[in-house]
């Protein structure tokens, strides 16, 4: 039986990550905010400390449970919707997670468990404002948000171990990708979110700052699955994962209202203070051939069936007795 250690399990990504490794017959052990749980073997994990900022602790985890696979999820990201409230603390935390604790995986397998194979958590952001329409595994990386940099720097940590300790390291970089378990405070779970309470009578209106914008949608369970694709190849790489396609914020907004029996221009309100010193994002748009040639992973959910199941899953967690 594979064993898997994912790091940032209560999150989006480790949730329908660890239902997925479930799903396949692995025995998982999670980490989040340094609280081990799962199941391995007769192991018991709950003595278990997990420090993920700590070497020392990083390291006699590893040597414990001598995982086949772990998954590098865990994230220090601030939302692009709001301006941060400590600009130095923010890159501070960004590094801490985003970089510096996975250089104490990287390290950890290198010194105790050779035979674990490590998948981390790239994103989008490392591209910044590229020159290309589309881009692949070839693009140069160029961040512009703190989160792209740190993100940028770990990439090139993952393929300084790859290349000149032979850990086998794959780093996917991942565009957008949405479920209802999105935090409200992201664009795609606030729009769902109104178009459900409008609905229901709950709110009014909706306000949003540009609808412009153009983003590579997909969906997480998706996304979870490419993940584990990248970890059973013969060799570690860096690949792209996305749908290939952009849809506009007010594509999102009009099929989010659409689904719930709504005209959006009745509710939305064009706000420039909602994304306050923000400018227009670059519209970003991931190939993914490379993954989907070599493992044969392609995006199960299209963008409105995305929507739907995040329409449906948000139905049930608001409260009223209307119903439509």
């Amino acid at each position: 039986m594979k064993t898997a250690l994912v790091v940032g399990c209560n999150g989006q990504d480790g949730t329908y990550l660890w239902q997925h490794l479930e799903a396949l017959g692995y025995e998982v052990v999670g980490i989040d905010i340094n609280t081990v749980r799962g199941s391995f073997g007769n192991m018991p994990v709950d003595d278990l400390v997990a420090d993920i900022e700590r070497l020392e602790s990083v390291t006699e985890l590893i040597r414990r449970l001598i995982p086949h696979e772990i998954y590098y999820l865990a994230a220090y990201h601030h939302s692009s919707e709001a301006l941060p409230d400590d600009p130095a603390d923010l890159v501070s935390r960004s590094f801490a997670i985003n970089t510096s604790a996975l250089n104490n995986f990287l390290q950890a397998i290198m010194g105790q468990s050779a035979e674990s194979r490590l998948f981390y958590a790239g994103s989008s952001h490392v591209f910044g404002r590229p020159q290309a329409p589309t881009q692949d595994e070839r693009t140069p990386l160029n961040p512009t948000s703190v989160y792209g940099i740190s993100k940028t720097a770990a990439i090139h940590l993952c393929r300084y171990f790859r290349r000149e300790h032979g850990v086998y390291v794959s780093c996917g970089i991942l565009y957008n990708h949405e479920s209802h378990l999105r935090s409200p405070q992201f664009l795609s779970r606030k729009v769902v979110q109104a178009a459900v309470r409008i609905r229901r009578g709950i709110s009014d209106k909706l306000r949003l700052g540009n609808l412009d914008a153009a983003v590579d949608w997909g969906f997480a369970p998706d996304y979870a699955t490419a993940m584990w694709h990248m970890l059973q190849l013969p060799e570690a790489d860096d690949f792209v994962v996305a749908t290939g396609n952009l849809h506009t914020v007010r594509d999102f907004v009009q099929t989010a209202f659409r689904i719930v029996g709504l005209n959006w221009e009745d509710h939305v309100v064009l706000d420039s203070s909602a994304a306050p010193g923000k400018s227009a994002p670059f519209p970003l748009c991931g190939d993914s051939s490379k993954l989907r040639s070599m493992t044969g992973w392609k995006p199960q959910t299209s963008f409105c069936d995305m929507i739907a199941k995040m329409i449906s899953a948000e139905m049930e967690l608001c409260p009223t007795s209307n119903s439509f």
